[in-house]
């Protein structure tokens, strides 16, 4: 697979949380925490289940930095 983001983090499922649509899959990312929202079918298909090695690939055009009020 080759891809034009520059973001790829490997990581291993922790957690799947299933709902009507949605999944949230939490990674362990070399002791950092990620968690991916996902369609329940593409969670499926990709066959994922606690202890898959996967690659977070991260795209995105905005940070968005907060500070409290």
């Amino acid at each position: 697979m080759r891809l034009s983001a520059r973001n790829k983090i490997n990581g291993t499922v922790t957690s799947i949380t299933k709902g009507e649509a949605t999944a949230n899959v939490v990674l362990d990312a070399s002791g950092t925490r990620l968690v991916a929202s996902i369609t329940v079918e593409a969670a499926r298909e990709l066959g994922l289940a606690e202890g898959s090695e996967v690659v977070a690939i991260i795209k995105a055009s905005d940070v968005i930095i907060g500070v409290p009020d």
